[in-house]
């Protein structure tokens, strides 16, 4: 086929091309070339549409589990751990597809179906489409615009002309009067000096929904950490997340280091961007930069609205790169679930429901308190060692570091996970 279509999306017919081109066993490059588009474009395609059809049933996908000698207990620091690699399903075409080896394969499968492709390619177009590419205080912003103009007899024309900074169209301001956007500023369409005949869609009811900018996941989802962790066992991992009981505050931003089963949190009075990004620039104070790069070099979170400011957390405030952030799939929070285990052992002093403030956490300090206690206490999984102890054991400065900021070990038998710790 020609490239003449490289501009167009993907039809059906196209994508039972792509299909048949994964079951010969063809590149991206020979199927792309076969329907005259790019081999990014086929790429894309395959990764975004193609389904998970069977799930490894190891711990981690180990080449080496045929003849493993640890009883398939797996796990990173395994001395016989090889990361199993397949170029057919990771790399091109992207699909497991008529593998001569699929009967036998043990590790994870994906399958590319060009049907369920198009069905998920028309539900996601549709869906893009749906409500009004706004949010609230757009649609404050606008009415303030609008609404005075609109009312002094002037024209949707006229405010566009007038106001070349708003961003729309004539066409686009009349449907949003149309649609009742601006009805609770008391602007409907009878108040246009000439009433439109446009047609209104079925439904009524004004649906604000802001196109999301997914960009920040690029090369930073579950599976890209999971390919990095593959190719780099030994590297450092932290866990991040928030924990609150009011939306009004406060709010902690949790860190667990893997390494020592070791939780820090920060105190914050507002959950944005911004605060968490402060956040994981005091920790690199607190560290120092050499030893933040060490220590911190992924950092595994959840999609929450607050962490989306990937390279702000990635980078050092001069732009250096200090840490690669990746993130768990929607609703996985199991995916980061040694933090979510610790935040039960947080929560015996934090309940959940309670006013923290009037608990007693008002400050850093008081959450300093609360770490120190929760780290004091003997895991299981490490043989009955403390956080503490295993910090002090592998990387005493890093312990120092913690107990400047003010978090300090606390005999054993004095430990409390009780609220009443804060009184």
């Amino acid at each position: 086929m020609a490239a003449t279509n490289r501009n167009r999306h993907l039809c059906l017919e196209e994508r039972k091309l792509i299909e048949k081109g994964i079951e010969s066993g063809s590149t991206k490059t020979a199927i792309a070339r076969t329907i005259g588009k790019d081999n990014s474009t086929v790429g894309k395609e395959i990764a975004l549409h193609r389904a998970q059809v069977f799930r490894c049933r190891l711990l981690l996908e180990c080449s080496a589990y045929k003849h493993c000698l640890h009883g398939r207990a797996c796990h990173l620091d395994c001395v016989d751990y090889q990361p199993f690699r397949c170029t057919r399903r990771d790399r091109s075409p992207g699909a497991c597809n008529s593998c001569p080896e699929y009967r036998s394969c043990r590790f994870d499968k994906f399958k590319y179906e060009a049907h369920q492709a198009q069905l998920a390619y028309e539900k996601r177009l549709v869906e893009s489409r749906q409500g009004l590419n706004l949010d609230e205080k757009d649609v404050e912003r606008l009415a303030g615009l609008v609404v005075p103009a609109i009312k002094r007899g002037l024209s949707p024309y006229h405010v566009v002309e007038n106001h070349p900074d708003i961003g729309l169209c004539e066409k686009t301001l009349y449907t949003y009067i149309a649609q009742g956007v601006f009805r609770p500023w008391g602007l409907i369409d009878l108040d246009l000096r000439q009433k439109t005949g446009r047609k209104l869609p079925k439904h009524a009811q004004v649906l604000y929904k802001k196109r999301e900018d997914r960009q920040y996941l690029k090369g930073r989802t579950y599976a890209d950490y999971l390919s990095s962790v593959q190719e780099e066992p030994d590297v450092s991992i932290v866990q991040m997340d928030t924990v609150y009981n009011d939306p009004g505050g406060p709010y902690l931003q949790t860190f667990l280091m893997l390494d020592y089963d070791f939780l820090f949190a920060f105190f914050h009075k507002e959950r944005t961007a911004n605060a968490m990004v402060e956040g994981i620039n005091l920790l690199e104070d607190i560290l120092g930069l050499d030893l933040f790069i060490q220590q911190v070099a992924l950092l595994l979170t959840d999609r929450g609205s607050e962490f989306q400011n990937a390279e702000a957390m990635e980078n050092t405030r001069s732009g250096l790169t200090r840490t690669r952030v990746f993130y768990c799939d929607p609703m996985a929070s199991g995916q980061k679930g040694s933090l979510e285990k610790r935040h039960t052992e947080l929560r015996y002093i934090l309940p959940k429901g309670t006013d923290l403030l009037r608990l007693g956490l008002k400050d850093q300090q008081a959450l300093n308190l609360v770490l120190s206690h929760v780290n004091s206490t003997p895991r299981e999984k490490r043989h009955g060692k403390t956080p503490f102890e295993l910090m002090r054991f592998f990387r005493s400065d890093m312990l120092e570091a913690f107990a400047a900021f003010g978090i300090r070990e606390i005999p054993r038998e004095q430990v409390i996970l009780k609220p009443y710790l804060l009184k």
